[in-house]
């Protein structure tokens, strides 16, 4: 006997299946958040791998940074798929490392470092991994969305909405720290 895969949820709800079930999505589907100027779409929760990692893909166009954070207990890599992003580091001396990352480029921030990221080319798509639960941050300080597209007019939480997101998804701000020029 052959088993089926998991097919995308109808009629509105989670496109993910919520437990360690094997699935696939199609182009396009998954949890999707708009925030700041940034689309966020999660592929796969903590909630499908026991809370060990997570998925999701970013896609921008030219912007701001975002604000310098960090993650006492969140492991994060960008994965470039399109475009160029800056991705801004404190290393443990205090100093920076500070790369632009291009197509196929790859980058790591262990937990507990301060860190940002800015897009660079006219639009980029990166693939992110993270420690399990925190991708669910960018629906909860940002709105989720329908739509395919990075938003047309920026997304900006209240700084309560932010707040408690933070504070749910173990995320610190850190607002006077400038990393990026």
């Amino acid at each position: 006997m052959t088993a089926e895969f998991v097919t995308p949820a109808a009629g509105g709800g989670s496109p993910l299946p919520g437990k360690p079930l094997p699935y696939v999505l199609e182009a396009g589907e998954g949890e999707r958040a708009h925030l700041f100027d940034q689309l966020f779409t999660v592929l796969l929760s903590g909630d499908e791998t026991d809370g060990q990692f997570g998925v999701f893909t970013m896609e921008a166009p030219r912007g701001q940074a975002i604000p310098v954070h960090s993650h006492a207990d969140v492991h994060e890599i960008f994965f470039v798929l399109d475009g160029k992003v800056r991705v801004v580091v404190e290393d443990g001396d205090g100093g920076r490392v500070d790369k632009v990352l291009t197509t196929g480029d790859f980058g790591y921030v262990p937990a507990g470092h301060r860190h940002t990221f800015r897009v660079e080319s006219h639009r980029a798509r990166t693939l992110g991994v993270n420690t399990g639960g925190f991708e669910r941050f960018f629906a909860a300080a940002g709105e989720r969305t329908s739509s395919t597209m990075p938003p047309a007019q920026p997304v900006v939480p209240s700084p309560e909405q932010l707040g408690d997101a933070a504070r749910r998804y173990r995320n610190e701000f850190h607002f006077d720290a400038h990393l990026i020029d």
